[in-house]
């Protein structure tokens, strides 16, 4: 009985409470403050890095418990240098397999494809099971998008009987000043400022990163896609729509030599013509000029572009199997020993490939410092996927940037950087490595310094 009346004296003081809180408010006495504490409660706000991961392997064990440190595999931050092959180097869900798309893309031998296409959906039960809750889940297959390509067969016409865009009037933007001439941090931010044709995310595009891991992590953290969307005139923007025409010129299989048609050696030259016609390449230029890199003829200068990026030269023992663009933007699959992708770091061909099912993005790495985590508006990301069944463990690539701001900034690192070029792209700080193979780019791409 005592506990009886106990308990509606509670109701009844409570009830008193609630209704001095709504007077309060009516007479606005904590308003904001109660506002506040009302979204803080709706909303739940960012983990902080320390919340997320822990340097400590006991605090993860007793934490989140998702990213749990393995005893084997300990790959450190800087394996984007063993992945690359130039210095020392479970799957959680189950998935759908994503339908065949071919928007027109030269397509791979039928047998291999059916071969990746098996090896990668009939796995054994235990490999499905997802060692957190004993839960077989599904990741949402990707979204295809239609991708429109009807006048892409136009550049393979001879260069000079193509259409091309006006030349990019910006006047002085584009002269390097002396401080960026004895800086070169200063003019890869100059390059990205007059990037015009860099893609507003939200805007142009949406990507969902997922959940991150660390290097060594090999459990899948992203449900879906990283892209979400691409807005349908970004590949009709000339230099996007030549840059993607170019993309299926090449067996991706390295050391298997390259055969280059006279059409797909026209695309090239008329990719750079197009691309010479804007702001980061007529900086580029002009800088290279002010260096003693290269003359002020401008024709010159492009057919340099042209043999820097697109000349063929050896990798994995065959002569004439790679090029600079092949290795940097399209990606090459190593075939010696245990399979693996070297190269690929270029955010377009990512786009097309996981929009026709051959990427599966398996989520983002944190970053190396504590900081932010990346977001919907992150536009330098690290992250790990698979490409036609293959792991990159580690890749970086910088979205939305244009085809020009990414030739011209490792075209410029190679000319007057080192192996290592720490510089400011707008609000990132980067390392951007470029490595030689004598006086050709062998690999180049970014590496996040936060």
């Amino acid at each position: 009985m005592d506990g009886l009346i106990k308990g509606l004296m509670d109701v009844a003081l409570g009830a008193l409470e609630d209704r001095g809180r709504d007077d309060n408010r009516g007479r606005g006495g904590d308003t904001d403050r109660d506002r506040i504490r009302d979204r803080r409660d709706e909303e739940r706000p960012r983990s902080t890095w320390a919340e997320v991961v822990s340097e400590d392997p006991e605090e993860e064990e007793g934490g989140r418990g998702r990213n749990r440190k393995q005893p084997q595999d300990h790959a450190s931050w800087n394996n984007d240098q063993s992945e690359e092959g130039w210095g020392g180097q479970g799957s959680r869900p189950v998935r759908r397999p994503a339908a065949d798309v071919n928007e027109g893309y030269r397509m791979d031998g039928g047998g291999r494809k059916q071969e990746y296409e098996a090896s990668r959906w009939n796995r054994k039960p235990e490999e499905i099971q997802d060692q957190n809750e004993g839960w077989e889940t599904v990741k949402r297959p990707p979204k295809h998008h239609k991708v429109q390509m009807d006048h892409w067969q136009g550049y393979k016409r001879p260069a000079s009987e193509q259409d091309y865009s006006d030349h990019v009037q910006i006047g002085s933007d584009i002269e390097p000043t002396r401080d960026e001439l004895s800086d070169l941090s200063l003019a890869c931010g100059k390059l990205w400022d007059v990037d015009l044709n860099r893609l507003v995310p939200g805007r142009d595009y949406q990507i969902d990163c997922g959940e991150g891991k660390k290097v060594y992590g090999r459990d899948d953290m992203a449900e879906g896609s990283l892209f979400s969307w691409l807005s349908e005139d970004v590949l009709r923007r000339p230099t996007y729509s030549r840059f993607c025409s170019l993309l299926d010129n090449y067996n991706p299989n390295e050391g298997s030599k390259e055969v280059v048609t006279p059409e797909e050696r026209q695309e090239q030259v008329a990719f750079v013509e197009e691309i010479s016609r804007t702001a980061p390449i007529k900086y580029l230029h002009r800088y290279l000029t002010l260096k003693g890199v290269v003359s002020g003829d401008y024709e010159e200068f492009k057919r340099m572009l042209v043999k820097l990026w697109f000349e063929l030269y050896g990798r994995g023992g065959t002569r004439g199997s790679s090029s600079a663009f092949e290795h940097v933007f399209v990606g090459e699959i190593k075939q010696r020993g245990d399979e693996e992708i070297s190269g690929f770091h270029n955010w377009l061909q990512f786009y097309l490939e996981e929009a026709k099912g051959r990427v599966d993005y398996q989520g983002y790495i944190f970053p190396r410092r504590r900081g932010e985590l990346p977001d919907v508006e992150t536009q330098l990301l690290t992250i790990q996927f698979k490409w036609n069944g293959v792991l990159k463990a580690v890749s970086s690539t910088l979205i939305g940037v244009s085809p020009e701001f990414e030739v011209a900034l490792y075209t410029l690192c190679f000319f007057v950087g080192q192996e290592e070029n720490h510089v400011e792209l707008g609000p990132y700080q980067v390392n951007i490595k470029c490595y030689r193979l004598g006086d050709r780019i062998g690999s180049a791409f970014p590496q996040s310094e936060c």
